[in-house]
């Protein structure tokens, strides 16, 4: 359950389902090696995978594991590790040439997987164009793959619909609806001491487009897009609409407390992702399009999870079989969906899986999402986004002025 990026530090749908749009996490064009019907082939009898996973999504591998095995005769260990291990034991392990042979987790790790030489390319042949176009490229560096995706999510208003029987198209909009409703919240959302920027995001989205900027081919580039006219007038929104302002945005309002309030009716509307779902079971709800506080649309980000390759495994064929044959199977991104209710990646999966109306949703307000950036300069952004957000918001600081030292702070620590 993802409850805060912030919490996350160095860390959408565009599902058109058949494909979207170029976007990746790098600079340069992105473009996956030629399809060949024999690249993914791998050796039968005698191997063995070492896998990483968490103890949610094991099931789901198992499959994928038993159904490899009986037709190769390899064997695969599942290795269950915690999430917010998992990504620092790989690296660290990684670069010194040990670890597993396959991790699975979110594709803003790629770049700095990639920059330092810890996962290996992988070949998706023939079945490339089986998945969602975008979620391939948020595995694609620098016009090389280096990840099988499973599964794509993003952020969507959660709507109550025993007390508002629509979401507005426009963010003053949904606050008067909300208003009418009666209730404590109009609108209610996780804000936090440290800020949530990756909660955030939509609405700053509509103010000034994507984090950084980006190429002719909608790749992103290394130059960061926060700041200028249309980063002050998002932070001047922020101090509209926080604790000194209209209130609606408020830094004492956790997730916890958001999730509840929502649960509890005390707010007809909240911003969320699928990993509410299961909290707001039994509601009478409906997923709809983030409003735009702006004048562009409120893109959330969008996150892909997959499985990498470790650069230094000696069986990079066998994981690679594994991954795009067995992973990439309908049954097995079938069951992940029906484990975590993240849409898949796999075209014939999600577009089952859109057939309950929820995940129908999430994909509607993912249409105009962006791969959450990989790059890693990323890392230096998350920290000064979240504090100066939350310092806005609570009436702490100068809007323009904290948002101008917020550009400068960020591009000195990507330079250093």
């Amino acid at each position: 359950m993802r409850r805060s990026i912030a919490l996350i530090a160095s860390t959408g749908l565009a599902l058109t389902l058949a494909a979207c749009s170029d976007n990746n996490s790098s600079g340069k064009e992105t473009t996956s090696a030629p399809a060949t019907e024999t690249s993914t082939e791998a050796p039968a009898g005698g191997g063995k995978l070492v896998i990483w996973t968490d103890a949610n999504r094991e099931p789901a591998f198992k499959i994928a594991a038993d159904n490899y095995k009986a037709d190769t005769g390899n064997e695969v260990e599942l290795v269950v590790k915690e999430n917010d291990q998992m990504r620092s034991e790989f690296s660290s392990q990684a670069a010194a040439g040990e670890g597993p042979d396959v991790v699975f987790g979110a594709h803003d790790w790629l770049g700095e997987f990639v920059t330092n030489g810890l996962v290996a390319p992988v070949e998706l042949g023939d079945k490339a164009g089986d998945f969602n176009e975008l979620a391939v490229n948020a595995f694609t560096y620098e016009g090389t793959t280096y990840g099988v995706p499973y599964a794509v999510e993003n952020l969507a208003i959660f709507r109550n619909a025993d007390l508002v029987d629509s979401t507005p198209a426009t963010f003053d909009e949904m606050i008067a609806k909300g208003k009418e409703a009666g209730v404590e919240y109009p609108f209610i959302m996780q804000v936090g001491a440290d800020g949530d920027p990756y909660t955030m995001y939509p609405f700053e989205a509509s103010f000034s487009g994507p984090v950084f900027t980006l190429d002719g081919d909608k790749n992103y580039t290394a130059d960061l897009n926060l700041g200028g006219d249309k980063g002050k007038a998002f932070a001047k929104w922020l101090s509209d609409n926080g604790e000194k302002g209209t209130g609606v945005l408020d830094t004492n309002i956790s997730y916890d407390i958001a999730v509840d309030a929502f649960k509890s009716g005390k707010s007809p509307y909240i911003l969320g992702g699928p990993w509410m779902i299961a909290d707001f079971a039994g509601m009478n709800i409906a997923v709809d399009p983030i409003p735009a506080a702006g004048d562009m649309p409120a893109s959330p980000f969008l996150g892909v999870q997959g499985g990498f390759i470790n650069a230094g495994s000696a069986n990079q064929l066998l994981a690679t079989d594994f991954l795009v044959n067995y992973v990439g199977s309908k049954e097995v991104q079938d069951k992940l969906f029906e484990i975590g209710q993240r849409l898949p990646a796999l075209t014939a999966s999600a577009n089952d899986a859109t057939s309950d109306p929820l995940m129908a949703g999430f994909a509607a307000a993912g249409k105009e999402a962006l791969p959450m950036p990989s790059l890693p300069e990323m890392g230096a952004v998350w920290g000064f986004w979240g504090k100066t957000e939350s310092q806005i918001i609570a009436g702490d600081a100068d809007p323009a002025g904290v948002w101008d030292k917020m550009i400068t702070d960020i591009e000195t620590e990507m330079n250093k």
